[in-house]
């Protein structure tokens, strides 16, 4: 596919096929996301593109659906991932507030051992079981268990909210704190 046609691909296709990612997905940012990484994809491969395999629509579309479907997994993971260590992702519209929350969980990600990083990006980046883990890593099921109930248990150590300072017990407010002297 030489350059001139592929700008013709993306003239004709890249209206409809961005309705229908909206439609698909209900996003439109993600729908854009798509988008483009789909016109980006085709352009790196245009050389591979062989008509006789598949129409420029259906060739487009495909990939489309493709990265659709792993943009989605992805955010399946990740949802699963925040929802395991008790942080809540606001819903929907507020996507301000989703990278914040997704900075402070790979702050919390980042304090882990590579070993327990490792485990849980297999358990909840690519939906593996204990069993599959520990299969896929040489190491005993119960060390992968370990590993990924250990480094959830310090996520949500780092993730809980911060106690609200407030008074200390036993001590009333505006009194002298006790003072202790050397001469007792």
């Amino acid at each position: 596919m030489r350059e001139a046609d592929f700008e013709r691909l993306f003239t004709e296709h890249a209206k409809p096929l961005f309705a229908f990612l909206v439609y698909r997905c209900g996003d439109r940012g993600l729908a854009e996301d798509v988008l483009a990484d789909t016109f980006e994809r085709a352009l790196r491969a245009r050389t591979r593109f062989d008509r006789r395999k598949a129409s420029e629509k259906t060739w487009l579309y495909s990939i489309a659906m493709n990265r659709l479907r792993d943009e989605l997994r992805r955010r399946g993971a990740e949802l699963r991932a925040v929802e395991r260590v008790g942080l809540s992702l606001p819903p929907g519209g507020d996507e301000y507030a989703r990278i914040a929350a997704r900075d402070e969980l790979r702050s919390a990600l980042a304090l882990l051992s590579a070993e327990e990083r490792e485990v849980i990006a297999l358990r909840f980046g690519a939906g593996l079981t204990v069993p599959e883990i520990a299969r896929v890593t040489g190491e005993r099921r119960t060390t992968a268990e370990g590993r990924l109930y250990r480094g959830l248990a310090r996520m949500r150590d780092e993730l809980a909210p911060s106690p609200v300072p407030g008074p200390i017990p036993g001590h009333q407010r505006g009194a002298p704190a006790l003072a202790h002297s050397a001469d007792g």
